[in-house]
């Protein structure tokens, strides 16, 4: 992509083909195509959860929402997808944000309910697990969910308190953790 006019045709573009693919309010098949790759888009996601169109926040949440239904991972790639299209896109850290939580009780008992930026709905299940890498210069942890297939979202240190506020310790393989219990599974916040 040379010039600004090629970067407003590819976003122009690839927002007409999700217009066309959006139907009954589900996420677009993006799993199913493989089209021809067609360049690199001038859009970031930060690690923040804002998305960047040519150095400049995209401030219709509509438009970030929209966008989020065809982002697909391949490897260590991003792309967003349609049909007929593949424009690569960078990813800072995940391209998704927990923003809220809530505890839903179950006849299994609680289940941990994450929200993120883009309105996606993320149980805290199997299908679903929470991990937390921790920096190995800081030590300050990152916590993790899986989405949908293999896209993640970091969860905002805000929530993670609210995680910590809810954990329980374990001992697993001889080291105490501090994490929390949903659907049943424990989910380790790290070792204490």
């Amino acid at each position: 992509m040379s010039n600004d006019n090629d970067h407003s045709s590819d976003f122009n573009s690839i927002l007409s083909e999700i217009s066309k693919a959006q139907d009954n309010n589900e996420l677009p098949p993006v799993d199913k195509w493989d089209p021809d790759f067609c360049g690199d888009m001038a859009l970031v996601i930060k690690r923040d959860g804002t998305w960047h169109y040519e150095n400049s926040p995209i401030g219709r949440q509509r438009l970030v929402k929209l966008f989020s239904t065809v982002l697909k991972k391949e490897d260590d790639d991003y792309f967003l997808v349609t049909p007929v299209e593949k424009l690569g896109i960078k990813v800072e850290d995940a391209p998704f944000l927990v923003i809220r939580m809530a505890v839903e009780e179950t006849d299994k008992g609680p289940v941990i309910v994450f929200t993120d930026n883009c309105d996606n709905t993320i149980l805290l299940t199997e299908d679903n697990p929470l991990w937390v890498e921790q920096d190995p210069k800081t030590g300050e942890p990152s916590p993790y969910i899986v989405v949908r297939k293999n896209l993640h979202a970091l969860i905002h240190r805000n929530v993670f308190y609210q995680l910590v506020e809810l954990a329980e310790e374990r001992l697993i393989d001889d080291q105490k953790h501090l994490g929390v219990v949903s659907a049943g599974q424990f989910y380790s916040l790290g070792t204490i």
